[in-house]
């Protein structure tokens, strides 16, 4: 009979013990994989809710299904939904963590501490960045409208249950009070860093155009509306004298729609004539039409009122003409809710609009403008911001204004004057204005 050797003996109470460990390690690993998918259906849910398109919300709207309203009920609260998701992910990945070293040890018991660190710091971080967050959201963002009509039960329990709900209403009611004392203080930021933000900001697929009407918002608040008004000269407009047959001459040939009327001259403007309102007596021939029972009262602002301003007074009082006068009273142009507008958005040209920036372009670096060509058109025809030109302008709003502001006087012919690497040369002035002015740019400038 052979006696089995002792080292070959196999103790039951160490099979045991190895059998309870491999169980232990079993379900660590299995509850481990279950979490990890939870982080990542959680987290792929807020990448889901937080990405839904206009479109997309509206199609929940008139969703009539369990899993739609659930959907967009939680869209109204976006700060309680946000308030669940980072609560419950939090719960979870500090539970991955927790079981991950509970598993280390009992799978590398002999191995020292620091070699439990580096699979934590490392192994354990790179399974929550990829599973538990990176490729969810990736795929929650392609897939948005189902990924969150199919969260949306399990968010709604998650939100409602103990003690989730109880952090939640915490945290939400404390960002309310913080958001609330914040928004008292409020934080200024000058038209300056809102523009340098905006040039650092712009992506390659941003066109020009929407880039310009950004700059335009930026600076909307600070144009005053001598900056864009058209100035007396420019005006048309109609003696409270003039016979019925010389007012529709005016209008025939103006192509306006509404034009101011004034008596004796333009500082004392009476009204505007809407051209709406004479069109039922063109049949008449101008037999006994009063025409100067037709106009309407005119809108008065002062010279340096900001357009924003501006642009809620037409909204409130239904208007589209304003008379802009000066600090003596007298009137010195109109501006219009186009005008307003074309700030933010550029020029706004019909199919009876011509050029208004009377300009010749005489080689890439040198122009020649009419000494009544408003400041910002040369800034839009030389494209440049114009900072230069705005720090010594005064009161000018005009290319002559401004050369005289600064000269103090009327330029001769050929007399010029530097704006920095721009310089300006007067073509042609009399002794009332300065009728025409030549730019040469930088580069001609210097030669």
């Amino acid at each position: 009979m052979i006696t089995p050797e002792p080292n070959l003996l196999i103790d039951p109470l160490v099979t045991n013990q190895l059998s309870a460990l491999s169980s232990e390690v079993i379900i660590l690993t299995v509850v481990i994989m279950a979490l990890l998918l939870i982080s990542a259906l959680i987290s792929g849910s807020e990448a889901a809710f937080f990405s839904l398109r206009p479109h997309d919300k509206e199609k929940l709207k008139s969703d009539e299904s369990k899993r739609g309203k659930t959907t967009f009920s939680l869209m109204k609260k976006p700060q309680e939904l946000l308030a669940t998701i980072l609560i419950t992910n939090n719960f979870v990945n500090v539970g991955i963590v927790i079981l991950s070293s509970s598993l280390l040890d009992k799978v590398f018991p002999s191995d020292g501490k620091t070699f439990h660190l580096i699979i934590e710091v490392f192994v354990i971080t790179l399974l929550l960045l990829l599973i538990g967050e990176v490729i969810p959201k990736i795929y929650a963002t392609k897939n948005a409208l189902s990924f969150a009509k199919f969260m949306a039960g399990p968010l709604s329990v998650l939100g409602s249950a103990p003690p989730i709900n109880w952090i939640k209403s915490f945290l939400v009611n404390g960002s309310n009070i913080i958001h609330k004392r914040a928004k008292k203080k409020g934080v200024k930021i000058s038209s300056d860093e809102l523009e340098q933000a905006l040039a650092l900001t712009k992506e390659e697929n941003t066109s020009d155009g929407e880039h310009k009407i950004l700059e335009g918002i930026v600076k909307f608040g600070n144009t005053e509306v001598r900056q864009i008004m058209r100035p007396r000269m420019d005006v048309v407009a109609i003696d409270k004298e003039s016979g019925y047959k010389k007012v529709m001459e005016i209008i025939l040939e103006s192509g306006y729609s509404r034009i101011p009327v004034f008596e004796n001259s333009f500082d004392n403007v009476i009204g505007l004539l809407f051209i709406k309102d004479i069109l039922p007596f063109l049949n008449n021939e101008g037999k006994d039409v009063k025409w100067l029972d037709l106009i309407r009262l005119p809108f008065f602002i002062p010279e340096n009122k900001k357009i924003d301003d501006l642009l809620k007074e037409f909204q409130s009082k239904k208007m589209h003409m304003a008379v802009v006068v000066d600090e003596y009273g007298g009137a010195s142009g109109l501006c219009t809710l186009e005008d307003v507008l074309e700030e933010i958005v550029g020029d706004i040209t019909d199919e009876f609009d011509t050029d208004e920036i009377v300009f010749t372009k005489i080689d890439p670096e040198t122009y020649r403008f009419e000494g009544k060509t408003a400041l910002v058109d040369v800034y839009k025809v030389l494209d440049i911001d114009g900072k230069e030109f705005e720090e010594i302008k005064g009161d000018a709003e005009t290319l002559g204004g401004f050369l005289v502001e600064n000269a103090g006087r009327i330029l001769r012919n050929n007399e010029s004057f530097m704006v920095g690497e721009i310089k300006l040369v007067v073509e042609t002035s009399d002794k009332r204005r300065i009728k025409m002015v030549r730019i040469i740019t930088p580069k001609q400038a210097e030669e």
